[in-house]
């Protein structure tokens, strides 16, 4: 009984994240334990446990009267591309020296279905297969500690990053640098995977932010 009530909680957290992010719950919106645990068809106890790891990750804040949502802003947006910057060309770096075969071809394979989707216009698919080809070279950086937070940021930014897969020509671009940074983990070039991941995140960084944020 134990186990099914942790992979309940972990459904019901993975349920009202994925709402957040895709603004099915708009920032501001109050949720409370009772409207979810009827809208999910749940008790409220998993649903108690969800809030509580959302709070901690900082999508919901609580008022007392119920949980606010939070969200990624424009701003949390700006800043998680500038840890990234700090830390992913660190993670392509340690991929490129501790690839394994089977992880390049699980690279490959996420890289041309990307190519693939890419070249008809299929921006859900081309967002999975973005993600997928992140993910993957996070797990093979050889660091959990580091994989983990780096996915846990992609997650948070997966709404910006949708919008931009819509435009034909930065999918195009995102398309080339994935293949060369692929290239260069096949190589096990640890200098250029790097550099090559550093401009891949100065590239999106630049392009959201065109698109998507007006400062004061």
């Amino acid at each position: 009984m134990k186990d099914r009530r942790v992979s309940l909680a972990d459904f019901v957290y993975e349920r009202i994240e994925a709402d957040i992010l895709a603004e099915s719950y708009k920032p501001g919106q109050v949720l409370t334990e009772l409207a979810v645990s009827d809208t999910l068809e749940v008790s409220r106890t998993p649903v108690r446990e969800a809030f509580r790891r959302l709070q901690q990750q900082g999508y919901l804040s609580e008022t007392g009267k119920g949980s606010v949502v939070v969200g990624t802003t424009p701003r949390d947006m700006m800043d998680i591309y500038e840890i990234r910057l700090r830390t992913e060309g660190l993670a392509t770096r340690w991929a490129a020296k501790r690839i394994t075969e089977d992880g390049l071809r699980q690279l490959r394979e996420a890289l041309e279905l990307q190519e693939f989707y890419t070249a008809k216009a299929d921006a859900g698919h081309i967002q999975e297969q973005d993600a997928s080809f992140h993910r993957l070279i996070f797990l093979q950086c050889g660091s959990p500690v580091l994989g983990d937070m780096l996915t846990v940021l992609h997650r948070r930014i997966q709404r910006f990053r949708q919008q931009s897969v819509k435009d034909h020509a930065r999918a195009d671009l995102v398309v080339a640098e994935h293949r060369a940074i692929f290239n260069a983990l096949a190589a096990g070039d640890a200098d250029a995977a790097e550099q090559l991941a550093l401009a891949h995140v100065k590239n999106a960084r630049e392009h959201i932010g065109a698109e998507e944020c007006v400062w004061a």
